[in-house]
């Protein structure tokens, strides 16, 4: 009998100790009431707690949670009827409150959630709804924070993931968009041609430029080419002068010769295809005296004549 009861109460003391010992884990919490009443919150690790006076009421985490939030159907401003579906994460910094100031804290959240969104976009028309999501975000997510701070709660962030409109009104803008591409297409093309237009005469009007000025450069190189002749031809003429009167002055010509060489130099002279002829003094002289001799010999025919 003695043995039996040794283990009786070796048992005992084992089940004691484990009603008495709990393990924490970690990013959890333990709500431990004693006698009815709240006594602790217990963190990770290990807690000891009186069997039969202590109770853990509840386990709580710590980590973000996510609530998918069913999709509601929600009328907008200028009445149209559409379907939006979000995404609550929230994570709880109060395990005390979140335990003993709410009943069921997701479906509060959910409620908060629906209510709050059907009042936002109902001040809202169809059109708003799709271009400013990230407004409503914003917007929802500060309502429930605000709301949910007595809850133990803090509202990370709330997404709107789809936003449905009614078949009819998806077809409508479907071809509204199709409408606006069209549309959009034909600009670009338009544009596309115009500005084609616009280079094709761009190009001509610099290729008749360069066409101009390589024309007008011709000319100049075939001007300039022809003086350089002419002025080559000139040069080769008086060349050819020096050279006739430096043989004249060495043969010491008399009057008569220098006056009839410079007649055949004004031939060559006259023959030539410069434009403007240069008559020697010495040249105007010897025809001054040809002229008096021809007047000369006309007279003595007439008084012949008579």
């Amino acid at each position: 009998m003695g043995w039996i009861a040794l283990i009786i109460i070796i048992a005992l003391i084992i089940a004691f100790c484990a009603m008495s010992i709990k393990i924490v884990r970690q990013s959890e919490v333990y709500i431990i009431e004693r006698l009815g009443k709240f006594h602790k919150v217990a963190d990770a690790g290990i807690t000891i707690i009186i069997p039969f006076i202590d109770h853990v009421r509840s386990i709580v985490s710590l980590k973000q949670q996510t609530l998918d939030i069913a999709p509601q159907q929600v009328i907008t401003k200028d009445n149209v009827t559409i379907t939006i579906n979000t995404v609550v994460f929230y994570r709880i910094v109060d395990p005390a409150k979140a335990v003993y100031e709410i009943q069921n804290l997701k479906r509060s959240i959910e409620y908060l959630s629906v209510t709050s969104m059907r009042d936002l976009v109902g001040k809202m028309d169809l059109d708003s709804t799709f271009s400013s999501r990230d407004m409503i975000n914003d917007k929802l997510r500060a309502i429930l924070d605000e709301a949910t701070t007595k809850w133990g709660c803090d509202i990370d962030r709330v997404e709107v993931q789809d936003i449905m409109p009614p078949a009819d009104i998806r077809d409508a803008m479907e071809k509204q968009m199709n409408a606006e591409r069209n549309k959009r297409a034909a600009i670009l093309q338009a544009e596309g041609e115009r500005q084609a237009v616009v280079l094709k005469a761009q190009g001509e009007k610099d290729a008749a430029i360069l066409r101009a000025e390589a024309e007008k450069e011709a000319e100049i190189r075939r001007a300039n080419g022809q003086a350089e002749a002419i002025r080559k031809v000139a040069e080769a003429k008086a060349e050819e002068v020096k050279l006739v009167y430096g043989a004249m002055m060495k043969a010491n010509p008399n009057e008569k010769l220098v006056q009839l060489k410079s007649l055949e130099t004004l031939k060559d002279v006259a023959n030539g295809e410069a434009n403007k002829v240069f008559i020697p003094f010495e040249a105007t002289s010897s025809l001054a005296s040809l002229g008096a001799m021809k007047e000369i010999v006309k007279d003595e025919k007439m008084n012949k004549e008579e």
